[in-house]
Order: structure tokens, then sequence, then C-alpha cells
């Protein structure tokens, strides 16, 4: 009997087991249905395409908007070393390089499709934006996206886009247009431009040079407004560091910036200096907007030393210790610096007896060695001492001379010169510039490579040529500054647009 009943309760014992699994399959496959279709949008990128993929329905659809023929504009990461290894990378230009300018290259990333998930690691994926991403583009994919009913999160990511937009384009790679909207100041205007740039005081008629502005072929970079510039540097520090071509610079942007000044006895020099050559450091205060704009000389950013050669103690350079003037460039916002034109056999006495490190004086050095190692010793320095949270860093292109018919101590020349040459112009890319931007790749701290040099080296019309400083001798002429207003202006047109990135992770340009 109890064998019988034993046997009866099988089949109730299967028939429960069976309706549970039943159940539950149909319930996973009812609740993963109300998971995908609440879901937030997904962003897919690939190799080839960006695809915004949204399974939220607006009015029914979903939308898929696609970036032709570009390459990525941004990743998100596994885990926050890698993204930081990739951020370090952006910011520092780590792609495949042409004489004048970026290719990004893709092969890292050919082998990734990633997803966003949500708004903030979308925002944090654009903060990765490469810089070679065409800007029309992604102004394309913007519009089409705004014609969506899209959510306020959303809104914010579309303009974080268009913010990315701007440093998305190779800004070296362009031509000159005339524009007779330009210059944005004249001599008259701004009391502060040095004698030696002052090129129309000093005799020169022609106005042609400073109506030029640059144009890039992939997007546009804004006009150079006054006011804009002031607000984002309110209550920081401006501060230009390096040669006679930064100071050349400087000057430039004192000049520009008094265009959005109303009174202009509220800008002055802290210490009632009047610019002149024999000065090397300057600091400019706009009271309206509690902010300065300074200037310190530092020919090679490392230290000019003296140290016994022989029985007799001689000018030396310390390629492996930073300038002494060097505490005054931290505490800063924006740090502009150079170095390149005092790098040659001339001012370096070719290298003899001349480079130290330690204690030791090298014999000989190549100049362009001397060069590498001394950056190296700027950039320990930056890595070391300035903040990136606090201050961005540039780090401006070597600007090329146009002397023909000798050097500037041999009777080059060039005041023939009255347009800028055509864009196909070939012209050698300087080997200082490659070991800028290789180091630069090297560094922890992301610094902006401002690349001047391909578009400055279409102008050969507006250097001062004999129009310079009176007290030179009149044969020599000066082929390597630049007239005010002029070229420079654009090269702060240039730093201006970047400055309007919200990120700090820009790229070599």
């Amino acid at each position: 009997m109890e064998k019988q009943r034993s046997f009866s309760v099988k089949p109730i014992r299967s028939l429960v087991f069976f309706f549970t699994i039943s159940f539950s399959v149909i319930f996973l496959v009812f609740f993963s249905t109300w998971v995908f279709k609440t879901a937030p949008s997904n962003l897919v990128i690939s190799s080839n395409s960006i695809a915004v993929k949204s399974v939220i329905e607006f009015n029914g659809t979903s939308s898929d908007f696609l970036l032709r023929n570009s390459v990525l504009f941004g990743r998100h990461f596994a885990n926050s070393s890698q993204a930081e290894e990739r951020e370090s990378e952006a910011a520092t230009g780590n792609s495949s390089l042409t004489p004048f300018g970026r290719n990004a290259s893709v092969d890292d990333f050919n082998d990734t499709k990633s997803t966003v998930n949500d708004s903030e690691e979308l925002s944090d994926a654009l903060a990765a934006t490469s810089d070679s991403v065409n800007g029309e583009e992604i102004h394309d994919v913007v519009n089409n996206i705004k014609k969506n009913d899209v959510r306020t999160s959303d809104v914010s990511i579309i303009n974080r886009i268009e913010q990315e937009s701007r440093v998305a384009c190779d800004v070296t790679n362009g031509r000159w247009v005339f524009d007779e909207s330009y210059p944005l100041y004249t001599n008259v205007t701004c009391p502060f431009i040095d004698e030696g740039f002052n090129c129309g005081a000093n005799g020169r008629l022609d106005k042609d040079y400073m109506k030029w502005r640059w144009q890039p072929q992939d997007c546009d970079v804004p006009r150079f407004n006054a006011t804009k510039m002031l607000e984002l540097i309110r209550g920081k520090r401006l501060v230009f560091i390096g040669d006679s071509l930064n100071r050349n610079q400087w000057e430039s942007m004192l000049c520009l910036l008094m265009g959005g000044v109303k009174d202009p006895k509220t800008v002055y020099e802290a210490r009632g200096r009047r610019i002149t050559k024999e000065r090397n450091n300057y600091s400019f205060k706009f009271e309206e907007y509690k902010c300065t704009v300074e200037f310190y000389v530092s020919h090679f950013l490392v230290h000019e030393s003296k140290a016994r050669v022989g029985k007799k103690k001689a000018q030396t350079l310390r390629i492996d210790a930073i300038d002494k003037g060097s505490s005054r460039w931290k505490n800063t916002d924006i740090l502009v610096f150079n170095t390149a034109h005092w790098w040659n056999h001339h001012k370096t006495k070719a290298g003899i007896n001349y480079y130290q490190e330690g204690d030791q004086v090298h014999p000989r050095l190549d100049v362009t060695e001397a060069f590498r190692r001394a950056l190296l010793t700027w950039a320990s320095w930056v890595d070391k001492n300035i903040n990136p949270r606090k201050t961005r860093v540039f780090f401006r292109s070597s600007a090329p001379s146009h002397f023909s018919g000798g050097l500037w101590n041999t009777g080059g020349h060039c005041k023939e010169a009255f347009r800028p040459i055509n864009e196909t112009f070939p012209s050698v890319y300087p080997k200082r510039n490659l070991i800028a931007e290789e180091i630069l790749r090297q560094m922890k701290n992301p610094v902006t490579f401002l690349n001047i040099t391909r578009l400055s080296d279409y102008r050969p019309d507006a250097h001062p040529s004999m129009y310079g400083r009176k007290s030179v001798n009149p044969g020599v002429q000066d082929c390597s500054h630049w007239c005010l207003p002029g070229v420079p202006d654009n090269w702060n047109e240039l730093l201006y647009y970047y400055l309007q990135s919200r990120t700090k992770t820009s790229f070599v340009e």
C-alpha cells in the first residue's frame, strides 16, 4: 500500500516542476522586454563611424545618426587608469604626424566597440574627442538630433558636442584671406606697441599686411572678441614666457584686449614700466576684470649661468636646471611658453664650452641635442609644479624667419615681399618642432601645442624689415619679428579658439 502511494505522487511532482519552469521562462521574457523598452539611449561607437542609437521612442520612431568618413570622437574606458592614459595621449597629440600638423590614427581603436549608457558617461567620452574629426560633420549630427524631441539631459550633451567641435579640425591647414574688416586695432588705439614692432609709426605706408586673416580649410576660427576673452580671464593671470617672439605675441594680446575696455586708464603696468626691449618682465593689470596679462623673458626656459672654463669664468647654459625666474610662473591660470629662436650656433657659441649639466661643461654639444635636453628639463618642471586642474598650459611652435640674400647680420632682407606666399609653397618643418611635439606626448600634464609655424611661413610680407627699431643699423633688416597689427594677432585668435573649449585636454595641432 505504501509503495503504491509513493508511485502515484511522482507524476504530480513532475507537473508542478514543469509549470514552475514554464512560468519562470515567461516571466523572464516579459521582464527582459520591459527592461529594453525602458533602457536609456545607447551610444554605439565603431572604428569607422559613430551611430547614436536611441531605444527611447521619439514619436514612435528611433533615430540613427552617422558621422560619415570620420574617426572616433569619443571612447568610454573600462577603468580610470585607461581613461587617464588615453586622455594624456589626446592632450599631447600622440598620433601620426604630417610635417605641418597631424592626421589622427584610428589603429588604436580598430578592435573596440563601446557603448555609453548614460549622459554622464557620454560627456566623459566626448572629453576625449579626437582633434581630427570634421567639425562640420559633428555640426550636422547636432542639427539632426535637435530636430527630435530630445530630453533636457540630452540637450546638455548636444551643447558639449558643439563645444568639442571647436577643437575638432586641423587649424594649421588653411590659407590667408584678405579681409577689409581687419585689423582689430591700430597703433593709434593701442599704446603698448614696442618701437621695433610699430611698423606704421616707423614709416611703412602700405596697409595690406594688416588685413589678412587665417582661414582653416575645414572649420572657422572665431573672430577675436575682446570682451569675451576678458571674461574668460576674469580674475586670472595670463602669462607669456619666452623670447622676444613671445613678447611680440604678448603685445598683440594687450592690444587686442584693449578693444573690450571701456576706460583705457584702467589698464596699466603694475610698476609703471614702459614697454622696452631692455626690460625682462611686465605685468599689466586690467582693473575692471581683475586680471593680469604678464610677460617674462626666458630665452631658453632653462638657467643662463656662469661656470669656470679653464682659468676663466664664462657664460654657460644649465640645460638641466629650470630658469631662475620660474617661481613667478607658478599659481597662474594660463601659461604660454616658447623657446626656439636663440637655439642657434651664433647665440650658443656653436656649442663649444657652453652647455652645462651639473658641474660638467660640455666641451662640445650639438644644439639640437641641447635643445632636447633643455625641453625635457622644462617638461619635468611643468609636470612637478603646475596643477593641470587650475592651469592651462600652451607651448607655441617656432615662428619662421624670411631672410633672403643672407642672414640677419650678413645683409639678409625681406623688404620686397608685399603679399602672402601661395599655400603650395614648399618649406621644411623645423626639427625643433618635432622634438617639442615628441616631448609633449611624454608629459604627464596636458599641454596644447600652439602650432603657428605653417601659417606664419606664408607671410614674408608681415615682418618689420626696414621699418623696425630705428636705433638698429639701417643696413640690418628685421625679418624675424612681426609688425603689429599683424600675424601675431592670428596666433592669439588661435589661442582664443582653444581657450573657449571647456576641456583642458586639447591636442597637438
